[in-house]
Order: C-alpha cells, then sequence, then structure tokens
C-alpha cells in the first residue's frame, strides 16, 4: 500500500514539472492584420513574454515573398540592431519599443502596394525562438465612376438584351466592385433578360480599373427608368459606396391604345369655334392615322388631323381614329365624342309694347340652349346701358314717358365665357305730347339775327310739331327727327322786331305749345347817339375859342369888331351863335369866322 502511494506521488510530481515547464515557454502575439492607404506610414506590433531574462532575447523580422519565400529585413542580438540592405525596406523601416516591456514596433513608411505582404516577427531565447505573423493590406480610393448610356434607340422588339450603358470605376484598390440599379432597385445577371459584363484592368501603377456593361431586354416601362450604378470599395476598418449619375434610354414601343384629341383644348366647345382632331398613340413608333365620324353621312377624313372650321350643333358626334403601325403593321383605334354647345337667337315676347301712362310693362326673354344661361335687361340709349333687372322676365310698374324706350335682354352661358346672344324689346307709353323745353320769356337779339329754334317732345303717338308766331305767320320747320325718346323740330328766324314764336305739339291725346319771346337788342342804337352829341359839343366849343381870339385881335394882327370875308368852303358850316362887346347884336358865325345873314340864324 505505501508503495503503490508512493509510485502515485512520483507521477504527480512529474506531471506538475510537466505543466510548470509548459508555463515558462517563450509566446509571441501579434494582429492577423494591419491595415493602412497606400503612401501612408504603418506600424506593426510584435508583443512576446517569456520565463527568462527579455534582454537577453534575440529579435528577426522577416517578410514573406512569393512563393513563402522568407527575407530578413531587420536583426536585433544584444543591444546590436542591423537593417538588411538592398531589400524593398531597407529606407522604409524602423523598429523601436513602444516603452512596455515585451513590445517591439516595427515601422514602415511610404507604404506600397507591393508591400501588401507578410510580416513574421522571431523572438529567440538563448535555448528556443517563437514566431508571430501579421499580414499588411494596403488600400487606395478610387477615382469617382462614370457611367455613359447608348445613344441609340432601343425597340422593345429586339429578341435578345440589348446595351443599356457603361459604367467604369479607375484607380482602385483592391478592385472595386458595381452594382447596377434601376430605379433604386438592383439588377443581377441572374435575373430574367439581364446580363451583365465586368472587365478589370491592371494599370501601370498596380491600381486596378474596372468596367461593367449592362444589357437587358428593354420593356415600355423602361423609358421612364433611371439607371446607376454603385460602385463600393475597401478602405481601412470597413469599405465605402459612391453612385454615378442617373441615365434613361429611348425606348421605341408600339401604341397599344389611340387617343383622339381636340385642339385647341377646351373644356366646352361652342358654335363658331374651330377645331382640330388629332389621333396620339400611346407609343412612339410612327403611325397611318385616319379619321372618320359615326354619322349617316359618314363624314371621314383619310389623313390626320381634322380640321373643323367655325362648328355647329351638326358637328356634334363619335369620332374614330383608325391607325396602323408602320413597324408592326397592327392596326388600333380609338374613339370620342365631340360636343358643340349652342345658344339661339332669344325670342322676345311682343318685341314692341304699346302701353298706356300708368299700366304695367311686362315681357319675357327665353333662349335655346343646350347649357344653363343666366338673362339680363338693360336699357338702352345712345350713349349708355343701364342694367334694369335679372331674370327671363322685365316687369316695369306704373308706366312714364320715363319707361319709354328700348330694352335689351342679353342671355349669356357662365359655364363658356364669350358665349352671349341678346333680343331688342320696343316700349311706347301712350299719352299727349310734353314739350321738354320750358318757356322763354324774352331772349334778346340783334338786329336782323338769324336764330335757330329748337323744341323736343315726347308722347305717342309721335306728336307733330308745328312752328308759328303770335300774329299766326307759320315758320319753316328746317329739320325733324323722329328717335325712341320722341321728335326732335328745328325752325330759324330772321329777327326784324320783337317777336313771340311758338312750338306746336299735337296728337291724338292732346296739344301743348311752348312761347319764345325775342326782344331787339337797343342798347347798341343809344350809344351811336350820344357819340354824336358829343362830336357836336367838341365842334361847338373850338368855334367858340376862335371867335374869341378873332375878338381878342389874336388872329390877322386886328383887335375889336371885324369883317372877315373869306371864300365860302365847300364843307358844311356848323353854326354858332355870337354876341359883341359892344352891341347886342347876335351874329352867326360859321366856322371860318364868316358872317352869316340874320335870316340864317
Amino acid at each position: 500500500m505505501a508503495a503503490r502511494d508512493t509510485a502515485s506521488l512520483l507521477v504527480g510530481l512529474v506531471v506538475l514539472l510537466h505543466t510548470w515547464g509548459a508555463w515558462a515557454k517563450l509566446e509571441v502575439n501579434m494582429e492577423d492584420r494591419v491595415e493602412v492607404f497606400r503612401g501612408n506610414t504603418t506600424q506593426i506590433t510584435c508583443m512576446f513574454t517569456s520565463d527568462q531574462d527579455i534582454s537577453n532575447i534575440s529579435i528577426y523580422w522577416f517578410y514573406v515573398a512569393r512563393l513563402d519565400a522568407r527575407q530578413l529585413i531587420y536583426h536585433q542580438v544584444a543591444n546590436l540592431a542591423s537593417v538588411t540592405q538592398d531589400t524593398p525596406f531597407t529606407d522604409r523601416i524602423t523598429v523601436n519599443s513602444t516603452g512596455t516591456p515585451g513590445q517591439v514596433v516595427l515601422t514602415v513608411s511610404s507604404v506600397k502596394l507591393e508591400d501588401e505582404l507578410e510580416f513574421i516577427c522571431r523572438i529567440r531565447s538563448s535555448d528556443e525562438y517563437e514566431e508571430g505573423r501579421t499580414k499588411l493590406k494596403v488600400f487606395e480610393t478610387p477615382d469617382r465612376p462614370t457611367i455613359a448610356g447608348v445613344q441609340t434607340v432601343i425597340s422593345v422588339n429586339e429578341n435578345k438584351p440589348s446595351k443599356i450603358g457603361s459604367c467604369k470605376v479607375k484607380n482602385g484598390y483592391p478592385k472595386p466592385n458595381i452594382t447596377w440599379y434601376r430605379n433604386n432597385t438592383p439588377l443581377h445577371a441572374a435575373q430574367d433578360g439581364v446580363k451583365l459584363e465586368y472587365s478589370t484592368t491592371t494599370e501601370s501603377s498596380l491600381l486596378l480599373s474596372v468596367t461593367s456593361v449592362l444589357n437587358k431586354k428593354v420593356e415600355k416601362e423602361d423609358k421612364d427608368a433611371k439607371f446607376y450604378c454603385e460602385v463600393s470599395y475597401f478602405v481601412p476598418g470597413g469599405t465605402r459606396m459612391t453612385e454615378t449619375s442617373r441615365i434613361n434610354i429611348t425606348v421605341q414601343y408600339p401604341s397599344t391604345t389611340i387617343d383622339v384629341r381636340v385642339a385647341p383644348p377646351k373644356d366646352k366647345i361652342k358654335e363658331g369655334d374651330s377645331i382640330e382632331l388629332n389621333c396620339y398613340g400611346d407609343g412612339n413608333t410612327p403611325l397611318l392615322c385616319s379619321i372618320h365620324k359615326h354619322n349617316e353621312t359618314n363624314d371621314s377624313w383619310d389623313t390626320a388631323p381634322a380640321v373643323l372650321n367655325n362648328v355647329t350643333r351638326h358637328n356634334s358626334g363619335v369620332y374614330e381614329c383608325t391607325c396602323t403601325d408602320v413597324e408592326t403593321a397592327d392596326e388600333i383605334s380609338g374613339k370620342t365624342v365631340v360636343i358643340v354647345n349652342y345658344l339661339d337667337a332669344p325670342k322676345v315676347k311682343s318685341k314692341h309694347l304699346i302701353v298706356s301712362q300708368g299700366e304695367e310693362v311686362e315681357a319675357t326673354c327665353n333662349a335655346s340652349s343646350s347649357l344653363d344661361t343666366s338673362t339680363t335687361w338693360f336699357n338702352v340709349t345712345h350713349t349708355n346701358k343701364v342694367e334694369v333687372s335679372k331674370g327671363d322676365t322685365l316687369r316695369l310698374e306704373n308706366a312714364t314717358f320715363d319707361t319709354a324706350g328700348t330694352y335689351m335682354c342679353v342671355v349669356t352661358v357662365p359655364e363658356i365665357e364669350g358665349m352671349e346672344t341678346s333680343g331688342t324689346l320696343l316700349v311706347n307709353v301712350k299719352g299727349p305730347p310734353e314739350i321738354m323745353e320750358k318757356e322763354k320769356t324774352v331772349m334778346e337779339v340783334n338786329f336782323k339775327e338769324t336764330v335757330n329754334l329748337k323744341c323736343h317732345v315726347r308722347g305717342f303717338p309721335v306728336p307733330s310739331v308745328t312752328w308759328t308766331t303770335l300774329d299766326g305767320k307759320v315758320l319753316n320747320t328746317t329739320s325733324e327727327k323722329v328717335s325712341e325718346e320722341g321728335i326732335e323740330s328745328m325752325a330759324s328766324v330772321t329777327v326784324t322786331s320783337d317777336i313771340t314764336a311758338f312750338c306746336n305739339a299735337s296728337n291724338e291725346y292732346g296739344t301743348q305749345a311752348v312761347a319764345v319771346i325775342f326782344s331787339i337788342n337797343t342798347k347798341g342804337s343809344g350809344v351811336i347817339i350820344a357819340v354824336l352829341i358829343i362830336c357836336i359839343l367838341l365842334l361847338a366849343i373850338l368855334g367858340s375859342v376862335l371867335y374869341f381870339l378873332y375878338k381878342k385881335g389874336k388872329i390877322c394882327g386886328r383887335s375889336g369888331k371885324q369883317n372877315i370875308t373869306k371864300e365860302k368852303s365847300n364843307k358844311d358850316n356848323i353854326v354858332v351863335e355870337m354876341k359883341s362887346d359892344n352891341t347886342e347884336e347876335a351874329v352867326l358865325l360859321g366856322v371860318n369866322g364868316e358872317k352869316q345873314p340874320t335870316s340864317d340864324q
């Protein structure tokens, strides 16, 4: 029993020693991969542990060339370090400690695509060594991708997929991926009618360029589709994506339906319009179309469009387009209904109404139309148009001469601008004449002045108008105008003395007269007489002055009473009475101082 226990103890001791030996082994740890952009600097860390003094270990760095051949690029034994000469990394690597025991870092600057290799860190102690491996991955962001669509027309009748376009992305690393999209939906080669072609080019820089061509069996719906490419590429720590611009293609597809359209487009067509009927297919292949109308005459047009000028309600009906597809020779057709709206001339009940004063005026206006109408009545004169009422019926109470005149009913179609018609109604109000001018008592005129007389008379029947004077003389009527407002009569008279003229109007209901008194203006004659008297007085004063000068001897060098004999003047003598200073004898002298006989005094 004791021997058996001793054996078990020895076995356990051996196992313990073996386990302790395993714990004491040298270990090296490294990252599986390190990623870096081309041209940047990267660091590869080598971490190790050992039960021995790590200051006595040796460090070796290798890279694995093609065919798994190792190439030493650095080694450090004790405190002596050396970079291997004539390798791709000779001038671009350094090895440093991080300051943490058991860590060394290989730094590679200006990383190239060719540096995408596996790097080995070997740690050697006195009696053993261990290695760790890290793969260096190098990346380059590609240029912005481009897309080019085909410029030719693609028919839906093609039996095989047609080229839609091509996408290209250049100078990326690793190889970028291209995915085609149609309206945000990715396209795959496994889809029916889709064929994708890819090609990769290695540039002189070792960067990769990828081209993809999309081929697809086009459908009618592709005419509005947007095609584009999405490019995904790798970067350190992940992936990124970018998109091209959108393109569309020109798809040729046959028509399956025909639409008959009216031009110019209108909600409603009215009589008098000119329209054009044309045929439009929902495809874009050429069509040969003819048009015919479904009626008893079977109106037809061999080629579209059909032009209808100044349409009437008889142009309403069903019109059909029959078209032949030039590409497929298929025949298709379409129909439309044309409605031409109409508005007939209104029927005015009692176009001429004659009523007595005080009676009611009532008339109706109705117009036949294919649409709802609106009626408005207006009172129309030579100068304006005044709205009277709305509705079909015109009703005027207590008629007077002011009620008489022309009334117009205007019928419109609110749904169609400019569609209207009108009718007229003449209203006459029976009654005795009414002269519109007021009586004028006195009008001053000049002698022999010709005066125009005017008289406007209302009444129905239309009054007869004459012009007379107070003494019964009939004046000539120069003009006479009869209108809806009444009669306008004009006469003229030359005034040689005060005169009274009468405008006389009469009809079967009575008479009326208005007088106009003309008086000759005498103020001008009085002024002339006054001027003559003043002139005579001035001449008399002049004669007196001359006589006075004569008596004083201021004339001919003499004083006192003188007898002056002169040759008689041919002019008329103006006589004034003069008296001598020494006698009471009255002497009559002419202007020239000539003595006159007493009998002439």
